[in-house]
C-alpha cells in the first residue's frame, strides 16, 4: 500500500495488512525457535554442521528483523479511533495497576450503559404514554387533557349535612346493604358498610371522595381495642384481601370530581354486586372455584363475576 495521507479513524485495509504483518512475524520467531531446538544436524562433519546452525539461525533472525519492521511501518498507517470516550477523563482509571481490587472503571461502564438502556427505555415509555393517555371515566372518554376541566377548589368541602343526605340515599337503595356513618376525627366521615352477611366494608371518606376501603369478612372484627374502626389491618383470608384490591382499583375508576355523589353511588352499586360473592360462578369458565377462591372481580360496567385470572 502506498503511503500516503491517513484517513480519519482507523485505516481498515492496514489494520488487516497489520493483522497479516503479526502472523508473519509469529511464524518467523517459531521459525527461530525450532532452528534452536533441531541443533545441528544433518551434516556429516563437526565444522559443516556449525556452518550450516549459524547460517540458518541468521537467516530466522533477518525475517524476524523484517516482518517487525514491517509492523511498525503499518501501526504508524493503522490510525487511532476516536477519542470522544463517553467517560471523558474517567478512562484514566483503566490504567490503575490494581484493577483487581478497585474495578472503578469497569463499573463506570457497566454504569453508563445501564443509563443508556434506562434513558432509551424510558423515551419509548414516554411515547407511549403520550399516544395513550390514562382515562378512568366512561365520561371522560374521549375529552381531550387539555380541554378536560378541572375540580373546583370548592367541590373538595361539603357541608357535612349535604355527605349525610348522600348516604342516607344510597342506604335507602340498597335493603341488603346497611351503612352507618361516623365521624371520629372531625368533619370526615367512616363508614361501615355491612353486605348481608357476606362482607363488611370500612370505607374513609374526606367529604364526598374515597381514600380508602378495607374489606373484612362478615365474622371478622372491625374495630381496634379502644372501640375505633380499624383502618389499617388487613383481612385474615385471601379471599377478602382480593376484594380489598379489587376495590381499590374500583376507586380509580370511579372518578368524576365534578360530580362526587354520583361516584360514590356508582362504587356502592358496584360493591353490593358482592352479595353472591360465594354463590355466583365466574361468566369465563364457568366455575364457582378456581386455585381455591371464588370469583372475586366484579366488571365495572356488567358486574358480571370472573376469577382474578379469567378477567384478562
Amino acid at each position: 500500500m502506498a503511503d500516503g495521507a491517513l484517513s480519519p479513524g482507523v485505516n481498515l485495509e492496514a489494520f488487516s495488512q497489520a493483522i497479516a504483518a503479526i502472523q508473519a512475524l509469529r511464524s518467523s520467531v517459531t521459525r527461530v525457535f525450532d532452528c534452536l531446538k533441531d541443533g545441528m544436524r544433518n551434516k556429516e562433519t563437526l565444522e559443516g554442521r556449525e556452518k550450516g546452525f549459524v547460517a540458518a539461525f541468521q537467516e530466522s533472525l533477518h525475517s524476524v528483523s523484517r516482518d517487525l519492521g514491517e509492523l511498525e511501518r503499518l501501526s504508524n498507517l493503522v490510525g487511532k479511533p476516536s477519542e470522544n470516550h463517553p467517560l471523558h477523563n474517567s478512562g484514566l482509571l483503566s490504567l490503575d495497576p490494581v484493577q483487581d481490587k478497585t474495578p472503578l472503571y469497569s463499573q463506570l461502564l457497566q454504569a453508563y450503559k445501564w443509563s443508556n438502556k434506562l434513558q432509551y427505555h424510558a423515551g419509548l415509555a414516554s411515547g407511549l404514554l403520550n399516544q395513550q393517555s390514562l382515562k378512568r371515566s366512561a365520561n371522560q372518554m374521549g375529552v381531550s387533557a387539555k380541554r378536560r376541566p378541572k375540580a373546583q377548589p370548592t367541590t373538595l368541602v361539603l357541608p357535612p349535612q349535604y355527605v349525610d343526605d348522600v348516604i342516607s340515599r344510597i342506604d335507602r337503595m340498597f335493603p341488603e346493604m346497611s351503612i352507618q356513618l361516623s365521624r371520629p376525627n372531625g368533619t370526615s366521615a367512616m363508614l361501615l358498610v355491612t353486605l348481608g352477611k357476606v362482607l363488611k366494608v370500612i370505607v374513609v371518606m374526606r367529604s364526598l371522595f374515597i381514600d380508602r376501603t378495607i374489606v373484612k369478612g362478615y365474622h371478622e372484627n372491625v374495630y381496634t381495642e379502644d372501640g375505633k374502626l380499624d383502618i389499617w389491618s388487613k383481612s385474615n383470608y385471601q379471599v377478602f384481601q382480593k376484594v380489598t384490591d379489587h376495590a381499590t382499583t374500583a376507586l380509580l375508576h370511579y372518578q368524576l370530581p365534578q360530580m362526587p355523589d354520583v361516584v360514590v353511588r356508582s362504587f356502592m352499586t358496584w360493591l353490593r354486586s358482592y352479595i353472591k360473592l360465594f354463590q355466583a360462578p365466574c361468566q369465563r369458565c364457568g366455575k364457582f372455584l378456581q386455585d381455591g377462591l371464588p370469583p372475586t372481580w366484579r366488571d365495572f360496567r356488567t358486574l358480571e363475576a370472573f376469577h382474578d385470572t379469567c378477567r384478562q
